[in-house]
C-alpha cells in the first residue's frame, strides 16, 4: 500500500489527492457493524478509519512518517465534505467526521478530481530567451592602425611559430553594451533554465508563471547579503519587527540570548515562542508565496534524491522577494536551533520541539491561495526536509552563479569574425569537414617551413624600415644574425651584399691648422730682466 511516487510536474497536488483516495478506498477494511439495534454491512468506524489512513500516510513515500494523527483526522473530514466517504445514513458535505465509534461507509463511487489537460509545450516555454551573440555592433577600424615597435625575432617566433597557413580577412565585433537591465534578464533566464533542468521537465508551464517573477529579486538575493548569507533589506519597513527579532534571538541562543533586563519567570520561554508564532501566523501570505506554490509542491517529488531536491530548493528560493526570503532564512535558522538545543525548556507538554516547530510554522511557509485539501500534509513534508537541510537549502547554488558569470563575461568579450563566417547562432553551421592525417616528418617540414617563412618576413621588415636609424638597424641585424645565422647567410651571402645596406659616408675634410706646428712644446711666457743703459 505504499503507492507510487508522484514526481514533479503540473497539478501534482491533484494527482496526490486522487492517489490517496484510491489507496484508502482500495485498502480500508470494511465489515458488518451494529448500531442502535441495527446492522450496517460494508462499514467502518471513525476510529478505524483514522488508524488505517494514518498508517497508510506514514508509510507512503509521498508523505512520510511526520504525518500526525490530527492531520489524518483533518484529511478524513475533507473526505467527508467532498463525498469520498459518508455516514451510514448517507449524509455528507460537512467536516464533522469524528474519531470515535461513529459508523461510515464508502459511496458507490468516490469522486476523483479531474486533472486539467496540459497544453502543448511551446517552442520557448515560459523561460525567457538567454541573450547570445545575435545582436552585435562592429567596431570601426581606422585605415591606418598605429603599430607598436617591432619585437625581436625570438619573441616573435615564440608567439607565431605555431601558426600555419594564411589568416583570412577578419573584422572585430562585439555585442551591444550590457546594461543593468540586460544583466538582470540574463540572471532570470538562466535561473529558470537551470531550474527546469534540475526538475527534469520539458517546460515550466503549469508549475510556474515566469511573468510574475522579478529579475531584480533574483539579483538582490544573490548579491545583497551579509557575511552569513542572509538578505539585507534596503527598506527596513519590510523587515521583521525589532521586538520579534529580539524574541527570535532569545530563543535561538537560549539561555545566553535572553536579555538580563527582561523579566524571567516560569514559562517565560513559552511566551517568547508564542510571540514569534503569532507574528508569522498573522502574515497575509505564506513565506514561499502563493504563486510559487506549484513549483515547491513539484519539488516534493524529488525528496528521495536529496542532492537534487536541495539544488531545486536553492534555485526556487532565489525567486522569492527579498523580504520573504529574509524572513524565511531567519525562521529556518530559529527552527533548526530550537530543535538542536537541549538546554531549552520544553515549549509544549505533549509533543517535542521538532514536531512543534513543524506543526506551528508549516502553514506559514507553504500554502495555496485556494484551499487545497492536502495543503497541511504537503507543507509538513516540505518543512521537515528544509529543517533537516537548513544549512544548504537557502544558499546560492554555486554552479548557477558560475554559469551566469561566465556567460556575462563571454558577452562582454569581443569576437573576431572571419570572412564568410557568421556569429549569429540562428544561422545553420557549415557541414562537418575532416582532416587528412599526415606523417610526423611532413608535419615537421610544414612547421619549419611556415616558421622560417615568418622569420624571413621579419628580416625583410627590418631591412625595408626607412624610419629606423642606421645604428638601430645594425643592432637588430646583429641580433638576427646571432639568432638565425642560416637565414641571415642566405640573405647576405657576401660582405658586399650586406654593405649595400649601409653606403659609406663621404669623408669629412679636416680643417687646416691655423698655427704652425711647433717642434718644441709650447713654453709659457716668462718675464726676463732687461738691462737698459
Amino acid at each position: 500500500m505504499d503507492g507510487k511516487m508522484i514526481g514533479p510536474g503540473p497539478y501534482r497536488a491533484t494527482k496526490l489527492w486522487n492517489e490517496t483516495i484510491k489507496l484508502f478506498r482500495g485498502g480500508m477494511p470494511v465489515r458488518r457493524h451494529w448500531a442502535h439495534f441495527r446492522s450496517y454491512d460494508h462499514s467502518f468506524t471513525g476510529a478505524e478509519a483514522v488508524d488505517f489512513l494514518h498508517d497508510l500516510l506514514r508509510q507512503n513515500q509521498n508523505f512520510g512518517p511526520e504525518v500526525t494523527r490530527y492531520q489524518t483526522l483533518q484529511l478524513l473530514r475533507k473526505f467527508l465534505k467532498n463525498h469520498v466517504i459518508q455516514d451510514v445514513k448517507g449524509r455528507f458535505g460537512k467536516e464533522d467526521f469524528e474519531d470515535n465509534g461513529h459508523l461510515y461507509r464508502f459511496p458507490p463511487q468516490s469522486p476523483l478530481k479531474p486533472v486539467p489537460v496540459r497544453p502543448p509545450v511551446r517552442d520557448h516555454g515560459s523561460v525567457p530567451r538567454i541573450p547570445h551573440w545575435d545582436d552585435y555592433e562592429e567596431i570601426t577600424v581606422p585605415e591606418k592602425i598605429p603599430m607598436k615597435p617591432l619585437m625581436n625575432s625570438e619573441s616573435w617566433n615564440k608567439r607565431h611559430s605555431i601558426a600555419i597557413g594564411e589568416v583570412p580577412e577578419c573584422r572585430l565585433i562585439r555585442r551591444t553594451e550590457l546594461t543593468p537591465k540586460h544583466v538582470d534578464q540574463i540572471w532570470k533566464s538562466m535561473t529558470l533554465t537551470h531550474l527546469q533542468t534540475v526538475l527534469g521537465l520539458q517546460s515550466l508551464d503549469g508549475v510556474l508563471d515566469a511573468k510574475l517573477l522579478s529579475p531584480k529579486h533574483i539579483v538582490h538575493n544573490v548579491f545583497g547579503v551579509n557575511k552569513q548569507g542572509i538578505v539585507v533589506l534596503k527598506n527596513k519597513t519590510e523587515d521583521v519587527p525589532h521586538w520579534v527579532l529580539s524574541a527570535m534571538k532569545c530563543l535561538a541562543n537560549w539561555p545566553n540570548g535572553s536579555d538580563a533586563r527582561q523579566p524571567m519567570y516560569p514559562g517565560f520561554e513559552r511566551d517568547v515562542f508564542r510571540t514569534v508564532a503569532e507574528h508569522f501566523q498573522r502574515l497575509k501570505e505564506p513565506l514561499l508565496t502563493f504563486h510559487l506554490y506549484e513549483i515547491f509542491v513539484s519539488i516534493l517529488g524529488l525528496l528521495q534524491r536529496q542532492s537534487v531536491a536541495v539544488e531545486a530548493l536553492q534555485v526556487c528560493c532565489l525567486l522569492l522577494p527579498p523580504a520573504n526570503r529574509r524572513k524565511l532564512q531567519l525562521l529556518m535558522r530559529l527552527m533548526a536551533k530550537v530543535c538542536a538545543n537541549p538546554s531549552l525548556p520544553p515549549l509544549n507538554d505533549t509533543i517535542g520541539a521538532r514536531t512543534l516547530m513543524v506543526q506551528t510554522f508549516s502553514r506559514c511557509i507553504l500554502g495555496s491561495a485556494d484551499e487545497v485539501d492536502l495543503d497541511e500534509l504537503l507543507a509538513t513534508k516540505l518543512v521537515t526536509f528544509m529543517i533537516d537541510n537548513h544549512d544548504s537549502v537557502l544558499k546560492v547554488p554555486s554552479n548557477l552563479r558560475k554559469s551566469v558569470e561566465e556567460h556575462l563575461s563571454h558577452l562582454r568579450r569581443a569576437q573576431i569574425k572571419y570572412a564568410g563566417a557568421d556569429t549569429d547562432s540562428s544561422v545553420a553551421s557549415p557541414p562537418h569537414s575532416f582532416c587528412r592525417q599526415i606523417s610526423r616528418e611532413e608535419f615537421e617540414h610544414q612547421r619549419v617551413s611556415a616558421s622560417q617563412g615568418a622569420i624571413v618576413e621579419l628580416l625583410e621588415s627590418i631591412i625595408q624600415d626607412k624610419n629606423m636609424s642606421i645604428k638601430d638597424k645594425k643592432k637588430k641585424l646583429k641580433q638576427f644574425q646571432r639568432s638565425h645565422p642560416d637565414i641571415y647567410r642566405r640573405r647576405f651571402p657576401t660582405a658586399e651584399s650586406e654593405a649595400v645596406l649601409f653606403p659609406e659616408r663621404p669623408q669629412r675634410l679636416k680643417p687646416q691648422l691655423m698655427f704652425l706646428t711647433l717642434k718644441k712644446p709650447f713654453q709659457p711666457f716668462q718675464r726676463s730682466w732687461s738691462f737698459r743703459a
